[in-house]
């Protein structure tokens, strides 16, 4: 029997949650209902891999890899690679780098071969271990030969010293390598033998806690002793090389000798014949070589000489080894014996070779649309009979004659400026004379006072010549520490100037709704020197078209570990002449379009070692990748919109980018910024890396009027000082004002003709409040750019110890 009426819950019954499924696959379908969702089929479908695939996968790729660092430690030092470069750099005056030397040149059954001319460098070739290195010494204080060579070497060899490691210009020079990027590196602690055992300990434990920060991970080599020198050397032989971004992309060669050829034209300008080994990348003869330090040049030819550091060198008939090691001398130009051995591998092709053109000859009249009426023509040559005048000339005199002919009024003008001349003239004569007899008269009281006088010891305790000298110096110095604190207190503030109008003032200066939104054109009135540089049309896609051909080693040349001779056009004898002075020669093939001028931008911050004050538009010495060259920068902040605010100084608690005209460079690249000091020091100031190659980097400089308000209504106040005349004050009525405690609003009307105004605000303003009016223009960077970068004075810590006076007690 059925009921007549269905059960209902009552109030109090339990309400369960209702079961959602899940996020799982089989949830999902059931809620489709058999739907499929419409999807984008890649081009090639990745099959799903199972477990044990996936580990094999990753088995082989570790594999690879491995493989990849074992190759690479194969080749360098091999008969088919270059040799492994090591660089000594002495980190302290005391520490001694000719010991080192001479320990790592009495390695059993090695071939040393010292080279003339070539600052202490020598090679040492192991064919029992089939391995070949080559040592080069940086000298001491000289910053750009320690740079040079490290954008070169394989390995660094740090020479400390064993009691306090390193002084203050090792960590300046630690402090400048580790910028622009270390490779691989090794710590030597020669010397310390003559401490006790104990104390040796100790100080070896010193020394490791020192060197802990620099150097986390590093091992303390001790070099005293051969068998010292042979595990150094094979620690050098087997560590992993770090890379640098910058030069494993270019083909790159330290010069193992040179020949200068004078052209036929002039003697100090001709070929340059390097020759050395070829480093990272294959060498194109079409491509332009830079040479650090020295500018870009043209190849004309490569040769392939015989290796002069070859493992297995051929013998000479008659000649006969008398021991294991032996030392060889090779001559400047290192293969003098064998010239008649030289193969042309390949000669340059006008047709492929790389413009040397880095500017573009802008043409003045190119876009002129316009061209002058008959009414402009008629006006132009009544201008030109105005100024006319009616001299007497005699007959058959041209137009052109008559122009320069002078007039007697002109002649007697001429004649006053002759005779003013010849006045200055006598008055120099007659001190001159003055100063001779003074010099004569001084001369003979000087022979007298000789006579009388006796001669006395005085103390230097007190130098106040050599005090006083600095204090130009000081008062220019403290000058800018007021100029940056008060940019920092008051920052992009100016005094509204009372004897010009503001609307004459800052004509070129606009006004924003926002500075984030607002829009402003990149390419709106730009300066003159943006027809001279060039500009790509996306320069992240050139970038890694360039990268992804050199990855797939499209190009043609001499390939890395042959030793070559680079005939390189166009050279100044002054590049052969530093050489001969033992500084390093160091080669850089460039990409396309590197020798080219562009807007390039530095992503930096300052270095703690330095803290003086540093404007905008002051010269700098930049170091970028294997450049280095002098320029006036720009600074601005680092942001993600599309206008950045220029900076008048470089900030010390944040990041800024620099902007200056530059030879283009492909990203990633190191960069240094130096500032030279009086006396020719460099001191470092920044570091950071290359941001970008964008001329269209919108930079705004801003400046801000301020007022104070005079009366101060509900809404409204009159505000004074930030104009001075009834038009300024209409002329900027459109811009939007701002106060300091964060009200806005706008200018309604004039008060007066004193430059008062009635001001409109968002809501009532305090009486400690100050009214702001924000100006904005566009600035650009100066043509600054000089490559010649002076050699710098051995650096020094500046420290103003000024002598203590000593005082006898009674």
């Amino acid at each position: 029997m059925v009921a007549a009426g269905a059960h209902r819950p009552g109030p109090l019954k339990q309400q369960n949650k209702a079961h959602k499924g899940g996020k799982h696959s089989g949830a999902s379908q059931r809620r489709a209902g058999g739907r499929l969702s419409v999807k984008a089929q890649p081009r090639r479908r990745l099959r799903d891999l199972s477990r044990v695939d996936r580990r094999h996968q990753a088995l082989q790729l570790r594999r690879q890899r491995k493989e990849a660092v074992l190759a690479e430690k194969r080749s360098l030092g091999s008969r088919d690679g270059p040799p492994h470069l090591v660089v000594l750099v002495p980190l302290h005056s005391r520490a001694a780098a000719h010991n080192t030397l001479r320990l790592l040149q009495s390695q059993d059954s090695a071939v040393v071969r010292v080279g003339e001319g070539r600052a202490g460098g020598f090679a040492l070739l192991c064919p029992r271990l089939k391995q070949r290195w080559r040592f080069v010494t940086a000298q001491a204080g000289d910053l750009h030969a320690v740079l040079d060579l490290a954008k070169v070497a394989d390995s660094l060899l740090f020479i400390l010293d064993p009691a306090d490691g390193w002084d203050s210009a090792g960590e300046y020079c630690l402090s400048c390598l580790f910028a622009q990027g270390l490779p691989s590196y090794a710590l030597a602690v020669p010397g310390g033998t003559d401490l006790p055992s104990k104390k040796r300990i100790d100080a070896r434990k010193k020394l490791a806690k020192a060197i802990e920060k620099r150097f986390p991970e590093a091992k303390l080599f001790p070099l005293n002793t051969e068998q010292e020198s042979s595990l150094l050397l094979r620690h050098l032989a087997t560590q992993k090389q770090r890379h640098l971004a910058f030069r494993d992309r270019r083909a790159h060669l330290l010069a193992y000798a040179a020949e200068f050829v004078p052209g036929q034209e002039s003697d100090l300008v001709g070929t340059l014949k390097v020759s050395g080994f070829v480093r990272g990348q294959t060498l194109d003869v079409n491509s332009l070589v830079h040479i650090v330090g020295h500018g870009d040049f043209q190849m004309s030819q490569v040769d392939a000489p015989p290796d002069p550091l070859s493992l297995n060198p051929r013998v000479v008939k008659g000649q006969k080894r008398s021991q294991d090691m032996e030392i060889q001398d090779d001559s400047v130009n290192g293969t003098d014996d064998m010239e008649e051995d030289v193969k042309v591998l390949m000669k340059a092709d006008p047709n492929k070779q790389e413009s040397l053109q880095s500017e573009v000859v802008p043409d003045p009249m190119e876009g002129e649309q316009t061209w002058p009426t008959e009414e402009e023509l008629q006006e132009a040559e009544a201008s030109l009979k105005a100024n006319r005048k009616v001299v007497k000339v005699p007959k058959g005199t041209s137009k052109y004659q008559a122009a320069w002919i002078v007039d007697d009024e002109e002649e007697g003008s001429q004649e006053d400026d002759d005779d003013g001349d010849e006045d200055d003239d006598v008055d120099d004569d007659m001190m001159e004379e003055a100063v001779s007899q003074e010099g004569e008269s001084s001369e003979e009281g000087e022979e007298h006072a000789e006579e009388e006088c006796e001669t006395m010891t005085v103390s230097e305790c007190l130098r106040d010549d050599q005090y006083d000298e600095k204090m130009e110096e000081d008062e220019e110095m403290l000058e800018r520490y007021k100029q940056e604190r008060m940019d920092e207190m008051f920052p992009d503030e100016v005094d509204t100037p009372r004897d010009v109008p503001a609307r004459v003032r800052f004509q070129k200066y606009r006004g924003l709704k926002s500075f984030r939104t607002s829009p402003w054109d990149p390419k709106e009135n730009l300066p003159r020197d943006y027809a001279r540089i060039f500009q790509f049309q996306n320069f992240s896609q050139t970038r890694k078209r360039l990268f992804r051909q050199i990855e797939k080693e499209e190009t043609e040349g001499a390939s890395v570990g042959w030793y070559v001779t680079l005939h390189v056009c166009n050279v100044p004898v002054s590049v052969m002449e530093s050489f001969k002075e033992g500084k390093p020669l160091v080669l850089f093939s460039l990409l396309p379009h590197e020798q080219k001028m562009s807007v390039l931008n530095f992503l930096v911050r300052r270095h703690p070692s330095n803290s003086e004050p540093v404007r905008a538009k002051e010269e700098l010495i930049f170091h970028c990748g294997f450049r280095r060259f002098r320029a006036s920068p720009l600074f601005s902040q680092h942001t993600s919109a599309d206008k950045h605010k220029l900076e008048r100084f470089l900030r010390l608690d944040a990041a800024l980018v620099v902007t200056v005209y530059a030879p283009i460079t492909f990203p990633p690249a190191s960069v240094l910024l130096f500032k030279q000091r009086s006396n020719g020091m460099h001191d470092l100031i920044a570091t950071g890396s290359l941001l970008s190659v964008d001329p269209d980097r919108i930079v705004i400089k801003r400046l801000v009027l301020s007022g104070h308000p005079f009366k101060i209504f509900s809404k409204t106040a009159v505000v004074r000082y930030m104009f001075f005349n009834r038009e300024d004050v209409m002329w900027f009525k459109p811009v939007e004002l701002r106060t300091k405690w964060g009200r806005r609003g706008h200018i309604k009307e004039p008060l007066g003709t004193h430059g008062h105004m009635k001001c409109h605000f968002d809501g009532q303003l305090k009486s400690q409040d100050t009214v702001l009016l924000n100006l904005y223009k566009r600035v650009f960077p100066k043509w600054t750019f000089d490559p010649h970068v002076p050699e710098p004075v051995p650096w020094v810590r500046s420290e103003s110890v000024l002598p203590v006076q000593e005082v006898e007690m009674d």
